[in-house]
Protein backbone atom coordinates (compact mmCIF):
# COMPACT_ATOMS: atom_id res chain seq x y z
CA UNK A 1 0.00 0.00 0.00
CA UNK A 2 1.38 3.20 -1.21
CA UNK A 3 1.34 6.54 1.34
CA UNK A 4 -1.37 7.48 -1.04
CA UNK A 5 -3.37 5.17 -0.76
CA UNK A 6 -3.72 5.00 2.68
CA UNK A 7 -4.49 8.78 3.05
CA UNK A 8 -7.31 8.18 0.90
CA UNK A 9 -8.66 5.58 3.14
CA UNK A 10 -8.05 6.80 6.04
CA UNK A 11 -11.24 8.36 6.23
CA UNK A 12 -13.01 4.89 5.50
CA UNK A 13 -12.86 3.13 8.73
CA UNK A 14 -11.49 -0.45 8.27
CA UNK A 15 -13.42 -3.39 9.21
CA UNK A 16 -10.62 -4.51 11.10
CA UNK A 17 -10.17 -1.56 13.11
CA UNK A 18 -14.00 -1.17 14.03
CA UNK A 19 -13.92 -4.73 15.25
CA UNK A 20 -10.96 -3.65 17.50
CA UNK A 21 -12.25 -1.14 19.11
CA UNK A 22 -15.34 -3.18 19.53
CA UNK A 23 -14.11 -6.23 21.31
CA UNK A 24 -10.98 -4.95 22.57
CA UNK A 25 -12.40 -3.64 26.09
CA UNK A 26 -12.78 -7.35 26.63
CA UNK A 27 -9.33 -7.97 26.72
CA UNK A 28 -8.65 -5.41 28.33
CA UNK A 29 -10.13 -6.42 31.85
CA UNK A 30 -6.66 -8.12 32.14
CA UNK A 31 -4.94 -5.34 32.93
CA UNK A 32 -7.13 -2.56 33.87
CA UNK A 33 -10.06 -4.65 36.25
CA UNK A 34 -9.22 -4.75 40.25
CA UNK A 35 -9.40 -7.97 40.07
CA UNK A 36 -6.72 -8.65 37.56
CA UNK A 37 -4.28 -5.96 39.38
CA UNK A 38 -5.13 -7.77 42.44
CA UNK A 39 -4.21 -10.88 40.79
CA UNK A 40 -0.52 -9.86 40.41
CA UNK A 41 -0.50 -8.85 43.74
CA UNK A 42 -1.35 -11.41 45.76
CA UNK A 43 1.27 -13.14 43.66
CA UNK A 44 4.05 -10.82 44.71
CA UNK A 45 3.89 -8.88 41.94
CA UNK A 46 3.94 -5.07 43.52
CA UNK A 47 3.58 -2.32 41.08
CA UNK A 48 0.90 -1.84 37.81
CA UNK A 49 3.64 -2.51 35.34
CA UNK A 50 5.19 -5.70 37.36
CA UNK A 51 1.45 -7.07 36.93
CA UNK A 52 1.63 -5.95 33.52
CA UNK A 53 4.36 -7.46 32.22
CA UNK A 54 4.39 -10.59 34.14
CA UNK A 55 0.33 -11.63 32.71
CA UNK A 56 0.68 -10.16 29.16
CA UNK A 57 4.44 -12.05 28.79
CA UNK A 58 3.27 -15.23 30.98
CA UNK A 59 2.41 -17.19 27.20
CA UNK A 60 5.91 -16.76 26.32
CA UNK A 61 7.41 -18.84 29.24
CA UNK A 62 10.11 -16.97 31.66
CA UNK A 63 11.51 -15.12 28.50
CA UNK A 64 14.60 -12.61 29.26
CA UNK A 65 13.69 -9.10 29.52
CA UNK A 66 14.76 -8.34 26.21
CA UNK A 67 12.79 -10.36 24.21
CA UNK A 68 9.98 -8.59 25.98
CA UNK A 69 11.40 -5.55 25.12
CA UNK A 70 11.62 -6.47 21.25
CA UNK A 71 7.76 -7.99 20.99
CA UNK A 72 6.34 -5.37 22.89
CA UNK A 73 7.75 -2.90 20.84
CA UNK A 74 7.41 0.96 22.78
CA UNK A 75 8.45 0.37 26.06
CA UNK A 76 12.23 1.44 26.87
CA UNK A 77 14.39 -1.27 27.42
CA UNK A 78 15.16 -0.12 31.12
CA UNK A 79 12.11 0.24 31.98
CA UNK A 80 11.07 -3.69 31.20
CA UNK A 81 14.51 -4.57 32.49
CA UNK A 82 13.14 -3.56 35.84
CA UNK A 83 10.68 -6.03 35.70
CA UNK A 84 11.45 -8.79 33.78
CA UNK A 85 13.48 -11.45 34.38
CA UNK A 86 12.72 -10.55 38.05
CA UNK A 87 9.34 -11.24 38.11
CA UNK A 88 9.53 -14.87 37.17
CA UNK A 89 11.62 -15.73 40.30
CA UNK A 90 8.62 -14.04 42.43
CA UNK A 91 5.41 -15.98 40.02
CA UNK A 92 6.05 -18.71 37.17
CA UNK A 93 4.14 -18.21 33.89
CA UNK A 94 1.88 -21.28 35.00
CA UNK A 95 0.88 -19.35 38.31
CA UNK A 96 0.36 -16.14 36.49
CA UNK A 97 -1.81 -17.66 33.66
CA UNK A 98 -3.74 -19.45 36.41
CA UNK A 99 -4.31 -16.15 37.60
CA UNK A 100 -5.10 -13.93 35.53
CA UNK A 101 -7.42 -16.68 33.85
CA UNK A 102 -9.12 -16.86 37.28
CA UNK A 103 -9.29 -12.71 37.59
CA UNK A 104 -10.57 -11.96 34.13
CA UNK A 105 -13.47 -15.11 35.22
CA UNK A 106 -14.61 -12.78 38.53
CA UNK A 107 -14.11 -9.54 36.30
CA UNK A 108 -15.81 -9.97 33.47
CA UNK A 109 -18.94 -12.11 35.55
CA UNK A 110 -19.14 -8.54 38.10
CA UNK A 111 -19.09 -6.48 35.09
CA UNK A 112 -21.51 -8.39 32.75
CA UNK A 113 -23.77 -9.56 35.69
CA UNK A 114 -26.87 -11.81 34.26
CA UNK A 115 -25.64 -11.65 30.81
CA UNK A 116 -22.66 -13.69 31.19
CA UNK A 117 -25.02 -17.01 31.25
CA UNK A 118 -26.88 -15.51 27.94
CA UNK A 119 -27.69 -17.42 24.71
CA UNK A 120 -26.01 -13.96 23.22
CA UNK A 121 -23.17 -14.48 24.78
CA UNK A 122 -22.43 -17.91 23.89
CA UNK A 123 -23.64 -17.17 20.21
CA UNK A 124 -20.34 -14.31 20.50
CA UNK A 125 -18.00 -16.87 22.09
CA UNK A 126 -18.34 -19.14 18.75
CA UNK A 127 -18.28 -16.64 16.16
CA UNK A 128 -15.04 -15.03 18.49
CA UNK A 129 -13.41 -18.44 18.69
CA UNK A 130 -13.69 -19.17 14.52
CA UNK A 131 -12.81 -15.64 14.09
CA UNK A 132 -9.19 -16.20 16.22
CA UNK A 133 -8.70 -19.56 14.57
CA UNK A 134 -8.77 -18.30 11.31
CA UNK A 135 -5.53 -15.07 11.96
CA UNK A 136 -2.01 -16.54 10.36
CA UNK A 137 0.49 -16.44 13.65
CA UNK A 138 3.80 -17.04 11.80
CA UNK A 139 5.72 -14.35 12.23
CA UNK A 140 3.65 -13.00 15.18
CA UNK A 141 5.20 -14.71 18.70
CA UNK A 142 2.31 -12.72 20.91
CA UNK A 143 -0.41 -14.15 19.04
CA UNK A 144 0.99 -17.83 18.54
CA UNK A 145 2.22 -18.09 22.31
CA UNK A 146 -1.58 -17.18 23.12
CA UNK A 147 -3.50 -19.46 20.66
CA UNK A 148 -1.11 -22.21 21.69
CA UNK A 149 -2.90 -21.80 25.50
CA UNK A 150 -6.01 -23.96 25.78
CA UNK A 151 -8.88 -22.45 25.28
CA UNK A 152 -11.37 -21.87 28.31
CA UNK A 153 -14.89 -23.25 28.93
CA UNK A 154 -16.72 -20.64 30.15
CA UNK A 155 -18.35 -18.92 27.07
CA UNK A 156 -17.66 -15.47 28.56
CA UNK A 157 -13.98 -16.59 28.77
CA UNK A 158 -13.94 -18.27 24.85
CA UNK A 159 -14.86 -14.00 24.09
CA UNK A 160 -11.81 -12.94 26.01
CA UNK A 161 -9.28 -15.59 24.90
CA UNK A 162 -9.99 -15.24 21.35
CA UNK A 163 -10.09 -11.62 21.32
CA UNK A 164 -6.36 -11.93 23.21
CA UNK A 165 -5.45 -13.51 20.45
CA UNK A 166 -6.69 -11.26 17.88
CA UNK A 167 -5.37 -8.15 19.23
CA UNK A 168 -1.80 -10.15 19.80
CA UNK A 169 -2.42 -10.68 16.49
CA UNK A 170 -2.93 -7.36 15.55
CA UNK A 171 -0.05 -5.74 17.59
CA UNK A 172 2.20 -8.26 16.06
CA UNK A 173 1.59 -7.12 12.49
CA UNK A 174 1.25 -3.19 13.77
CA UNK A 175 5.16 -4.08 14.84
CA UNK A 176 5.86 -5.30 11.66
CA UNK A 177 4.35 -1.88 9.81
CA UNK A 178 6.55 -0.22 12.28
CA UNK A 179 9.76 -1.80 11.44
CA UNK A 180 8.94 -1.65 7.52
CA UNK A 181 8.31 2.59 8.23
CA UNK A 182 11.68 2.63 9.58
CA UNK A 183 10.50 3.86 12.72
CA UNK A 184 11.91 2.85 15.87
CA UNK A 185 10.21 2.37 19.51
CA UNK A 186 10.86 6.19 21.02
CA UNK A 187 10.26 7.57 17.27
CA UNK A 188 7.17 5.30 17.31
CA UNK A 189 5.33 6.98 20.02
CA UNK A 190 6.54 10.62 19.19
CA UNK A 191 4.49 9.98 16.27
CA UNK A 192 1.73 8.53 17.97
CA UNK A 193 1.23 10.41 20.10
CA UNK A 194 0.48 14.05 18.01
CA UNK A 195 -1.24 11.55 15.31
CA UNK A 196 -3.32 10.28 18.51
CA UNK A 197 -3.94 14.04 19.78
CA UNK A 198 -2.38 11.97 23.60
CA UNK A 199 -0.35 13.93 25.90
CA UNK A 200 3.47 12.87 25.06
CA UNK A 201 4.76 13.38 28.52
CA UNK A 202 1.96 11.21 29.93
CA UNK A 203 2.86 8.52 27.02
CA UNK A 204 6.50 8.96 27.26
CA UNK A 205 6.28 8.03 31.32
CA UNK A 206 4.11 5.50 30.96
CA UNK A 207 6.83 3.78 28.27
CA UNK A 208 9.38 4.47 30.31
CA UNK A 209 11.56 6.78 28.04
CA UNK A 210 13.40 9.69 29.29
CA UNK A 211 12.90 13.44 28.13
CA UNK A 212 16.46 13.24 26.18
CA UNK A 213 15.76 10.11 24.39
CA UNK A 214 12.40 11.54 23.74
CA UNK A 215 14.10 14.83 22.48
CA UNK A 216 16.84 12.39 20.56
CA UNK A 217 13.64 10.93 18.67
CA UNK A 218 12.34 14.35 17.74
CA UNK A 219 15.39 15.72 16.17
CA UNK A 220 15.75 12.36 14.23
CA UNK A 221 12.41 12.65 12.65
CA UNK A 222 12.69 16.33 11.95
CA UNK A 223 15.91 15.33 10.00
CA UNK A 224 13.60 12.97 8.20
CA UNK A 225 11.25 15.42 7.02
CA UNK A 226 8.53 13.90 9.41
CA UNK A 227 8.32 16.22 12.81
CA UNK A 228 8.20 20.05 13.04
CA UNK A 229 8.25 21.30 16.42
CA UNK A 230 6.49 18.71 17.88
CA UNK A 231 3.98 18.19 15.20
CA UNK A 232 3.53 15.40 12.78
CA UNK A 233 4.43 17.33 9.36
CA UNK A 234 2.25 16.47 6.50
CA UNK A 235 4.91 13.59 5.42
CA UNK A 236 4.55 12.37 9.26
CA UNK A 237 0.68 11.75 9.33
CA UNK A 238 0.68 10.08 5.86
CA UNK A 239 3.39 7.80 7.29
CA UNK A 240 1.51 7.36 10.40
CA UNK A 241 -1.74 6.83 8.17
CA UNK A 242 0.37 4.29 6.35
CA UNK A 243 1.62 2.47 9.70
CA UNK A 244 -2.20 1.90 10.51
CA UNK A 245 -3.72 1.29 7.06
CA UNK A 246 -1.03 -1.76 7.00
CA UNK A 247 -2.00 -3.09 10.33
CA UNK A 248 -5.32 -3.18 9.44
CA UNK A 249 -4.81 -4.75 6.59
CA UNK A 250 -2.46 -7.56 7.90
CA UNK A 251 -5.14 -8.27 10.83
CA UNK A 252 -8.43 -8.37 8.15
CA UNK A 253 -7.76 -11.96 7.69
CA UNK A 254 -10.12 -13.24 10.50
CA UNK A 255 -13.09 -10.90 9.44
CA UNK A 256 -12.59 -12.24 6.02
CA UNK A 257 -12.87 -16.01 7.16
CA UNK A 258 -16.25 -14.76 8.95
CA UNK A 259 -17.63 -12.81 6.66
CA UNK A 260 -19.77 -9.42 7.15
CA UNK A 261 -22.46 -10.92 8.11
CA UNK A 262 -21.38 -12.87 11.20
CA UNK A 263 -18.54 -10.21 11.97
CA UNK A 264 -21.49 -7.52 12.33
CA UNK A 265 -23.24 -10.00 13.95
CA UNK A 266 -20.23 -10.76 16.49
CA UNK A 267 -19.82 -6.53 17.12
CA UNK A 268 -23.50 -6.61 17.58
CA UNK A 269 -23.33 -9.09 20.45
CA UNK A 270 -20.35 -7.66 21.87
CA UNK A 271 -22.14 -4.34 22.21
CA UNK A 272 -23.98 -4.81 25.47
CA UNK A 273 -20.58 -6.40 26.71
CA UNK A 274 -18.72 -3.70 25.95
CA UNK A 275 -21.71 -1.28 27.71
CA UNK A 276 -21.46 -3.28 30.63
CA UNK A 277 -17.55 -3.07 31.12
CA UNK A 278 -17.02 0.21 30.20
CA UNK A 279 -19.65 1.59 33.02
CA UNK A 280 -18.09 -0.97 35.82
CA UNK A 281 -14.93 1.32 35.24
CA UNK A 282 -12.73 -1.79 33.99
CA UNK A 283 -11.50 0.30 30.90
CA UNK A 284 -9.08 3.37 30.62
CA UNK A 285 -10.65 6.52 28.56
CA UNK A 286 -7.33 7.67 27.89
CA UNK A 287 -5.06 5.17 27.18
CA UNK A 288 -1.63 4.38 25.49
CA UNK A 289 -3.93 2.76 22.25
CA UNK A 290 -5.36 5.97 22.25
CA UNK A 291 -8.64 3.71 21.76
CA UNK A 292 -12.08 4.78 21.64
CA UNK A 293 -14.33 1.70 21.98
CA UNK A 294 -17.62 1.62 20.12
CA UNK A 295 -20.30 2.59 21.86
CA UNK A 296 -23.97 1.51 21.65
CA UNK A 297 -26.97 3.94 21.70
Amino acid sequence: MTVNEAVTSADVEHRARRMWRSLEPVHAVTYFAPESREAGESLGLRGFFRGYFGQRAAPLGPVPAEVVTALFYNFAPGFVARSVPQIWSVAAPEQLLAARLDAVDRALRRSLGELVDSAEVAEAAELAREAALAVPTAGRALAAANAALPWPEAPHLVIWHAQTILREQRGDGHVAALVGADLDPVETLVVFADAQDLPGDWLRERRGWTPHEWAAAQERLAARGLLDGAALTPAGRALSAQVEAVTDTLADRAWQALGDERTARLAALAAPLVQRILAAGDFLEQNPMGLVPTRSG
